[in-house]
């Protein structure tokens, strides 16, 4: 005999203590760990609500460059509304995410911009100001 023709034809083992696991659950057993991700339907909800990175075409950025200029220029500090891509740290995609604030200074060097409170966005990563594209999108 060679390998394992004395046992292959023996029944299966079933326990009579223990219910048989789902296939899921020992799907699970094999799959990476992740101590720290969450529990399973947790996972699947960030997993849901990842997006991808919008590109926008040339004229809207140039759209958007003249406007933040003219917001730069102006002579009075005013609240502007961002919408910004954050990219996800773990997964492809991330989320669109809104902050309002007053312009501090536009930091070249790090080609972001940074608010009176001390946040940052990237200049990279911004999709609209104060609803202009949305508006220009309806034109």
């Amino acid at each position: 005999m060679t390998g394992y023709e004395d046992i292959i034809h023996l029944a299966h083992h079933v326990s009579v203590r223990h219910p048989q696991m789902s296939r899921e659950d020992r799907a699970a057993q094999f799959a990476p760990f992740a101590a720290l991700t969450g529990h399973k339907d947790a996972i699947r909800e960030t997993e849901r609500l990842t997006e991808r990175k919008r590109r926008l075409s040339e004229d809207c950025r140039q759209i958007l460059d003249l406007y933040l200029r003219e917001i730069c220029q102006s002579q009075e500090p005013r609240e502007v509304d961002f919408e910004y891509f954050v990219p996800d740290q773990k997964k492809e995609g991330g989320s669109y995410q809104k902050k309002s604030g007053c312009i501090r200074r536009i930091d070249t060097y790090l080609n972001e911009i940074v608010l009176q409170s001390g946040d940052r966005i990237p200049l990279d990563e911004i999709v609209d100001i104060d609803g202009v594209i949305a508006a220009a999108d309806e034109v």
